[in-house]
């Protein structure tokens, strides 16, 4: 797609180097942005606001983190825009003079892989993705959501602003070690997106596991959403052994209950899948359907009046395809 990538300028590779990085060179970051580490482990990560991203949260919708090994950095996911990755830097760059080595693409969607430029610009980090992720670069999809951003999340993004290709894609896992610490990263979709992966940051019972789980706030479910698959990986993450101790999601808070918000989770996809999936049994049209549901136990969940009919209605569809 013609004008989606553009060529990397010569900048100075930083990812190494030392000290505190410079300005922001996209654009400063003014809103709260706080680092928080996760128990007893050198895992570091930041929440992002509830809601969509605009001009007010400046597009830090998403969560994002580190692991400091020892003899190198790793990234999961990079945040919704490049002046939000460089801050994610930034604050790399506050706690360590290690390289950062790689960046985990947790999926690719906009509000989590725009800050990946800051990352090819200003260190040599690898960054893998999920095979299924060149879908998303290939697609017409990511040229109109770049644009949308570009206006709705200007001059965070701007014409300057590209979507970077991963360097690496793995199927089913990519396992690897730095600093004597191992890492697992799982095929979890198509779930969320088809390119969901997990990190697993082995003998710490501490795990990012993107948008599989949304803890605190209702998720939002898009056209390439299979909640079939998904419902399945939660599953998985459920009866995963050792249990984990300490998950990271894509939104939301982190949280030591990590059975209660992988629960909320299930609980909410299974809920729509009943109510659309009958509504589409009964041949009922999707708005009538959607105001005949009792919606009082999300009502006042965060981002229920952005999410929530257009959740129904691609939960819907997919029950119909299901169907016929």
């Amino acid at each position: 797609m013609q004008g989606l990538f553009k060529p990397v300028l010569a900048i100075a590779l930083l990812g190494g180097s030392g000290g505190v990085l410079a300005q922001n060179p996209y654009g400063e970051v003014t809103v709260p942005f706080e680092i928080k580490q996760a128990p007893d482990a050198p895992v570091y990560y930041t929440v992002g606001f509830t809601g969509v991203p605009d001009a007010d949260n400046q597009g830090h919708t998403s969560n994002a983190g580190f692991v400091i090994t020892g003899d190198g950095v790793v990234a999961y996911d990079a945040l919704g825009t490049p002046a939000l990755g460089y801050r994610l830097l930034q604050a790399i760059r506050e706690r360590t003079d290690e390289p950062v080595k790689k960046v985990i693409a947790g999926h690719y969607h906009a509000d989590h892989i725009y800050g990946l430029q800051a990352f090819r610009e200003h260190t040599d980090a690898e960054i893998v993705a999920q095979a299924n992720a060149m879908q998303y670069v290939n697609g017409e999809g990511a040229q109109r959501r770049l644009q949308q951003r570009s206006q709705a999340l200007f001059p965070w993004v701007d014409e300057d602003t590209y979507i970077v290709e991963p360097d690496t894609l793995f199927e089913a896992r990519h396992r690897f070690t730095i600093g004597g610490q191992g890492f697992e990263v799982l095929n979890a979709g198509p779930a969320h997106s088809p390119s969901d992966a997990i990190m697993v940051i082995e003998d710490t019972g501490v795990i990012f596991v993107g948008d599989i789980v949304f803890d605190g706030r209702l998720p939002f479910l898009g056209d390439d959403v299979d909640t079939n698959i998904w419902l399945e990986q939660l599953e998985y993450l459920s009866n995963m052994e050792p249990r984990p101790r300490f998950i990271i999601p894509g939104h939301g808070q982190a949280t030591k209950d990590a059975q209660d918000a992988i629960a909320f989770t299930r609980g909410y996809i299974q809920f729509l899948r009943e109510q659309m999936g009958e509504a589409v049994q009964d041949f009922v049209p999707f708005g009538q359907a959607y105001e005949q549901v009792d919606w009082s136990r999300y009502r006042d969940v965060p981002t229920f009046d952005a999410a929530n009919r257009s959740n129904a209605y691609s939960v819907y569809l997919e029950m119909e395809s299901e169907l016929f």
